[in-house]
């Protein structure tokens, strides 16, 4: 009997309609027929196959053979061990909660105007500055609000210059599949391209690579994750911040999470809404994820902890470590050791054991689970 060859029609049966899809668009960027789309509207996030090409549930392209969006997804059957091996040469241990990692370090931007702009620290923002500039990477797939802002949409793009960086610097809470910027890096001329996304895209990149899917993987020079536990539908905007709490969109000029909904408005006041009251609005692609931590990042980063103005910073690749040691060496960042913040740690720790426990036990593949005695 010949082998399996998965395509459209097992991801489509086996993560898009199961639950398990998080909308992260890998699939859409490495399917070489122009035959998957992507929706975003009125809070599906999910990848659709136009019905010329095989129907929504199937592939004419799959059917011969062509296996590209199944290697690409993320949460595709064994996809963490097969990234875990082909990143690290082993799978994680049990205790590694929140990822094979070679260290965890609070981080700052030195420059007082990156510093600014940039969201607890401006840390990310200060790496693909110096990325763009030291001829590291070509372009940064990032996201951007849309339009004036005002509308507080997220919608992916293109960084190549500091103008830009600082441009789409700070948090948006609402989802951006920051993947699909990659056909505009690649029309730009673009060749090395960073990611930042939330954990879902960061694994996009190593399951490419590690399931050799073309070109695609080929070109992901760094990918740096954000730490997620969730992202929330745009209709949060009106249906709880502006008619409970009367926070029109419009007015907001920043938007945080710690532990509240942290919230800047124009006129310079400042709101907390309780967390619990926004799980109504969470995206059904973020219920079953499982990482937190963006696991499978070159670095992980995050505003968790009791400083504002430092990023908790897990260094996991060699790759991550040599652009993290020649920040520090060309006084880029300002680096302290985690032992300062210990509650952040163990924060990021508790947030990875709850978002791993989410993976349904009726998956196929999938994360392994975590014995009941692991903290």
């Amino acid at each position: 009997m010949p082998p399996e060859k998965p395509h459209w029609a097992h991801l489509y049966r086996e993560v898009v309609t199961s639950g398990l899809c998080t909308g992260c668009a890998a699939c859409v960027i490495a399917c070489p027929y122009d035959v998957l789309g992507y929706d975003d509207g009125g809070g599906r996030y999910k990848p659709f196959h136009v019905d010329e090409a095989g129907g929504f549930d199937d592939c004419t392209h799959g059917e011969k053979g062509c296996t590209l969006c199944t290697r690409a997804c993320p949460r595709f059957r064994e996809w963490e061990q097969e990234i875990d091996t082909f990143l690290f040469g082993r799978e994680r241990l049990d205790e590694e909660i929140f990822g094979i990692h070679d260290e965890v370090v609070l981080a700052k931007a030195t420059d007082p105007v990156v510093n600014e702009a940039g969201q607890d620290g401006g840390l990310v923002s200060a790496m693909l500055i110096w990325a763009l500039e030291h001829d590291v990477i070509d372009a940064a797939l990032v996201s951007y609000l849309e339009g004036d802002g005002t509308s507080w949409k997220a919608v992916p793009g293109v960084a190549r210059t500091r103008e830009q960086v600082l441009d789409a610097a700070g948090s948006r809470y609402t989802y951006s599949a920051n993947t699909l910027a990659y056909s505009e890096a690649i029309e730009g001329g673009a060749e090395r391209i960073a990611l930042v996304g939330m954990s879902c895209q960061a694994s996009a990149p190593p399951v490419m690579s590690a399931r050799r899917a073309g070109k695609v993987a080929r070109r992901f020079a760094l990918t740096v994750g954000l730490l997620c536990s969730k992202t929330f539908d745009d209709a949060i905007f009106d249906e709880l911040f502006e008619q409970r709490y009367g926070l029109r969109r419009e007015e907001m000029v920043k938007m945080n999470i710690k532990g509240v909904f942290q919230v800047w408005m124009r006129d310079g006041s400042y709101h907390e809404v309780p967390l619990k009251e926004a799980h109504a609005w969470t995206r059904e692609g973020c219920k079953a994820c499982p990482d937190f931590a963006a696991e499978h990042a070159d670095i992980s980063t995050g505003g968790i902890g009791a400083f504002n103005d430092w990023t908790i910073t897990v260094v996991r690749t060699e790759r991550g470590k040599e652009i993290m040691g020649r920040l520090v060496e060309d006084g880029v960042i300002e680096v302290r050791p985690s032992a300062d913040d210990p509650g952040a740690v163990a924060l990021m720790r508790k947030l990875s054991r709850v978002s791993r426990r989410r993976w349904p036990e009726s998956a196929v593949g999938g994360p392994r689970r975590i014995p009941v005695a692991v903290d």
